[in-house]
């Protein structure tokens, strides 16, 4: 078993840039599990309890801040970091994203994948 992995949860729905994002942190050494909807990323962090949520704003049935708004109101989860990774770039969305509890904002276009495994690494300071 991965015990000794750190597991990221990437809650994505661009499933070819999951993809990529997926395999660099899995030479990284990480664990790493997708959910390509809101809805199914917030089941997965209250079942498999990852690590560190990175976490797409514009998802298909239930929006990046509502998936982080029910992570940080629930004691099981409230606890577990969550990067949000989008393209909206507006100042006051980083603000609602930072405001909502989130760790970190990465916009995408702006970001290498190893550059988001950083982040990743800085959040959990490993």
């Amino acid at each position: 078993m991965e015990n000794n992995k750190v597991h990221v949860l990437l809650v994505e729905d661009d499933v070819f840039l999951a993809g990529i994002y997926q395999k660099k942190f899995e030479m990284e050494g990480y664990k790493i599990s997708t959910a390509e909807n809101g809805e199914k990323g917030l089941a997965d962090a209250k079942k498999k309890k990852p690590d560190i949520i990175l976490l797409d704003i514009l998802l298909p049935k239930m929006d990046g801040f509502t998936v982080l708004q029910n992570l940080k109101a629930d004691t099981a989860t409230k606890n577990i970091p969550v990067i949000l990774l989008t393209n909206l770039g507006q100042k006051d969305d980083v603000e609602k994203g930072l405001e909502a509890g989130a760790a970190d904002y990465l916009i995408k276009a702006h970001f290498k994948p190893s550059e988001i495994v950083d982040k990743v690494k800085k959040v959990l300071r490993l």
